[in-house]
């Protein structure tokens, strides 16, 4: 079995993630790509982030049209701050130990691997797949490497469309009412404005 892991805020989903992930399992063979919410994301504690039920509640509309995708609640369901490597051991133990497990992330999220926790059990249980995100490009992988020798080794590099697409620009847009059409599923827009998520207190809507 061949799986490809994404996990993120997903705060909101959008255009860029969907197309990462088709193309990773495209170019990978991959049975399955598991979009993992993130349920308490340590590294974003001094963040607010929308309720866990409502990111993954998103990420559900989402996937819904592709047989390939689904959406997984193993780091919501779990309490606490959730860590990757930690995700991976319970999957594995879904998955089994034959199966090929590849992480998907981006360059942005690659150059804070050392920070995470155990990144070396992290690297002996998926393949990382790197893929370069606006202005970090993969270079960043020569810097990591200083600090988790070995890396380069393992990271398989992905080559596909580069969108400018964030879930901070979009939650930025939403706050302003500007529209955010296309950059995220049309299931995912109406979500959002008939949960009221993003819009700032005191802001109006730009007529546009």
């Amino acid at each position: 079995m061949r799986v490809g892991v994404l996990g993120g805020t997903f705060d909101p989903i959008h255009i860029a993630h969907l197309i990462l992930a088709e193309e990773a399992r495209v170019c990978l063979a991959l049975e399955e790509v598991v979009f993992v919410v993130a349920g308490a994301p340590w590294m974003k504690a001094d963040y607010a982030v929308s309720p866990a039920d409502l990111r993954l509640q998103m990420v559900r509309l989402a996937v819904a049209s592709n047989p390939f995708f689904r959406a997984s609640a193993v780091e919501v369901d779990r309490r606490g701050p959730t860590y990757t490597v930690d995700t991976l051991e319970t999957l594995r133990q879904e998955w089994g130990s034959e199966a090929d497990v590849f992480f998907l992330l981006g360059t942005d999220v690659l150059v804070d691997l050392p920070r995470w926790k155990d990144p070396g059990r992290f690297l002996q249980l998926c393949t990382p797949v790197a893929f370069a995100r606006p202005g970090l490009g993969m270079s960043v992988l020569d810097e990591v490497e200083v600090q988790l020798p070995g890396l380069k080794k393992r990271v398989k590099v992905l080559e596909g469309p580069s969108l400018g697409v964030s879930s901070t620009d979009i939650r930025r847009r939403i706050a302003l009412g500007k529209s955010v059409r296309y950059l995220v599923p049309a299931t995912v827009e109406r979500f959002i404005a008939e949960h009221g998520l993003y819009r700032s207190q005191g802001n109006k809507q730009e007529q546009v």
